[in-house]
């Protein structure tokens, strides 16, 4: 059975309080992009992003949007980068990087990795596992788009107001796994779809290649699409050397 897999990396420098650097990578079926970022006093100086591997050129110019964090308070929340700025306006998953990596650095954590696994859905059922640093830290079953296990998360939807559950509810650590394997679970579901068939992004709306005044010209890159089920090791393997630079 295939999976869809995600790797994230994260190394931050701190050189004094609220101040110094942060870099991350992630890596999945779908995505290889990278973040960098610079706080000072506790403030969000610079930030930037690249994209190695995308899913439609539009995608290439993303990176830059994240420069609208300037200002932005370190916060150990990563979900607190979607205050801070529009994310329609920005690369979904560089926007969720540049948040776990403000939110370690806030924490004094200097290296971090989360590892994703989303088997193949049989029907409407799949589970989803998400490992912190070599420890397993959720591992649900899902029917549609419902947690039905473990028992303490049953019933949870994955759209209608997951955020607020999991921020309220959870462990300020465990809600921040939980908002990642959420993410890899929905979208995970392009491993269903031949997606190299799309002449360009869909002009939804929800992120920056997405915008209708970019979709269009937002291309498919065809064959941007890889299989990690069984070569999970080599997920975010070529970013070592960026991580190690901080």
């Amino acid at each position: 059975m295939t999976s869809f897999r995600r790797s994230i990396h994260i190394a931050t420098r701190l050189e004094g309080p609220g101040t110094g650097s942060a870099r991350a990578a992630l890596e999945d079926d779908f995505h290889h992009f990278r973040v960098e970022l610079a706080f000072a006093a506790g403030v969000v100086a610079r930030a930037h992003g690249s994209g190695l591997r995308i899913p439609y050129t539009g995608c290439a110019a993303a990176g830059a949007a994240l420069a609208g964090l300037a200002g932005m308070r370190l916060d150990s929340v990563a979900n607190s980068v979607t205050r801070a700025t529009d994310a329609s306006q920005q690369c979904t998953h560089q926007l969720d990087l540049a948040g776990l990596a403000l939110a370690a650095a806030a924490r004094g954590i200097s290296a971090r990795r989360y590892d994703i696994d989303v088997p193949r859905r049989i029907g409407k059922q799949t589970s989803g596992r998400i490992d912190r640093d070599g420890v397993t830290v959720l591992d649900w079953r899902i029917d549609g788009e419902t947690i039905v296990a473990p028992q303490e998360h049953a019933g949870v939807s994955l759209r209608d107001g997951f955020a607020r559950w999991a921020l309220t509810s959870l462990p300020e650590d465990v809600a921040e796994a939980a908002l990642i394997l959420r993410r890899c679970l929905m979208i995970s579901r392009g491993r269903e779809r031949d997606l190299d068939v799309l002449p360009h992004a869909e002009p939804s709306g929800r992120c920056f290649a997405q915008q209708p005044q970019r979709a269009v010209t937002a291309l498919r890159v065809v064959g941007s699409t890889w299989d990690f089920t069984e070569r999970a090791g080599e997920l975010c393997a070529e970013d070592r050397a960026f991580l190690q630079a901080v």
